[in-house]
């Protein structure tokens, strides 16, 4: 059988497990392995197995993605989101739509010591949705906003997925960090614009309310402090040179723990769930590992990736168009997969093609971590867009009386923004860069 035709028999037997509820790990291994077994033999693929499971899980730099995870695991269980959603919403409470500005700032935030947009989704949707149903919010505002809100878990580093991109791609996580703060920010700004405009031409979707007392104002915004030292501890270490990455999340952990034990909200069975919930989500992310590594080399050994980026670079069209197709083949695919396994599998394919493009006269690296933020912020449209959205998902098994219709209604603003803050940062790469640089 030619190799590209079995190349695409594999992509397509994938995709058909995943369409039977396969765990997704399974089924990019399974034909991974089939695949590799019908172009060499039965002793080549167990060699590879064996090479692959030590690789993967010998490399020093991944040690970074479970303790970025427990970080956030203790983050959820030390009450750090509802310190957070407390002093935004008394600050923005009283404005028409304020309880839905103040949980996207919550979500930024804490996105900021959490690094999984489902994670935020869920953590900043327990405890916001509850006062935005008391205060008569509309059940589709509230839980698309919360949605939407939780894709800044990974757009404001440290984010997992950017971490993985980083490793696959060879490059910088700290100057990868960097790059993402500005779109991650403006991500934010703009969602909560949207919520205000939303509000303004629709004023029955959110009431307003009395505003705080001043001193109510302050102490609630004194009870973040731990997040903000945190956040200075662990991304100042990072930039001035004190410690790496890995060292960084490692620092991040203790702190997050020990700001949890000081707020009195992290007990002996939130220290368990947190052991426990990072245990789980790590054997995942490692599993998904293994799954692409083994779909990947057998994709390697039909000569798809090198084929691929060879008749890209001899297509007769602008770069530019090349890139916007595949972003909005991103988006496709988040209707069947989840952020991780996307990029575990498209990056090794796509990456050599795209670095084989001119794209506005950007130096290697500076145009892999460019690609790299862009992939980030599609990935992140694709968690909330119709028809699946992982997000969407999440919230609404929470808010179970929110009819799904409603929420999806409810994202098509956002979405808007996020189609045109994608297009500023495909034709403006200096919002990307610009902190890179000046960090670096």
């Amino acid at each position: 059988m030619n190799p590209t035709t079995l190349g695409l028999l594999m992509f397509g037997g994938m995709l058909l497990l995943m369409a039977l509820r396969v765990p997704i790990a399974a089924a990019m291994f399974i034909p991974g392995a089939l695949g590799y077994w019908a172009l060499t033999n039965e002793m080549a693929l167990l060699n590879q197995l064996k090479g692959t499971a030590v690789a993967r899980l010998t490399v020093y730099d991944l040690s970074v993605i479970p303790l970025f995870l427990l970080m956030g695991q203790f983050a959820t269980q030390g009450g750090l989101s509802r310190a957070l959603f407390q002093a935004a919403a008394a600050f923005v409470g009283h404005i028409r739509g304020g309880l839905a500005m103040a949980s996207v700032l919550a979500a930024g935030a804490f996105g900021a010591v959490c690094g999984s947009s489902v994670a935020t989704s869920a953590t900043i949707t327990q405890v916001a949705y509850p006062q935005m149903k008391a205060q008569g919010y509309a059940g589709g505002l509230s839980t698309a906003t919360l949605a939407t809100g939780g894709t800044l878990g990974i757009l404001i580093p440290p984010s997992v997925p950017l971490v993985v991109y980083a490793i696959l791609t060879e490059q910088n996580i700290g100057k990868l960090f960097a790059a993402a703060m500005v779109p991650g920010i403006l991500a934010m700004l703009g969602y909560v614009l949207v919520v205000g405009l939303v509000c303004r031409l629709q004023p029955h979707l959110a009431p307003a309310l009395d505003p705080l007392p001043w001193a109510q104002r302050w102490r609630a915004l004194w009870g973040i402090w731990p997040i903000v030292l945190i956040f200075l501890v662990v991304f100042g270490g990072i930039y001035s040179g004190v410690f790496s990455p890995t060292e960084g999340a490692a620092v991040g952990a203790v702190a997050t723990l020990v700001a949890g034990c000081l707020q009195g909200e992290l007990d002996w069975a939130g220290l368990q769930r947190s052991f426990l919930g990072t245990a789980e989500t790590s054997a995942m992310v490692f599993l998904i590992f293994l799954g692409a590594d083994m779909m990947n080399a057998s994709l390697a050994l039909t000569q798809m990736p090198a084929g691929l980026a060879d008749w890209v670079s001899h297509l007769q069209v602008s770069p530019l168009v090349i890139v916007a197709a595949v972003l909005l083949f991103y988006v496709m695919l988040g209707c069947v997969m989840d952020e991780l396994s996307m990029m575990l599998l498209t990056i090794p394919v796509l990456f050599p093609a795209i670095m084989g493009l001119d794209l506005w006269g950007l130096n290697p690296e500076a145009k892999a971590i460019w690609f790299g933020i862009l992939v980030l912020m599609t990935v992140g449209i694709g968690m909330t867009a119709p028809p699946v959205g992982l997000n969407v998902y999440v919230v609404n098994n929470i808010a179970r009386e929110v009819p799904m219709g409603d929420t999806y209604r409810g994202v098509l603003p956002f979405l808007a923004w996020d189609v045109l803050r994608l297009a500023l940062m495909l034709f403006f790469p200096s919002l990307t860069l610009g902190l890179m640089s000046w960090f670096f």
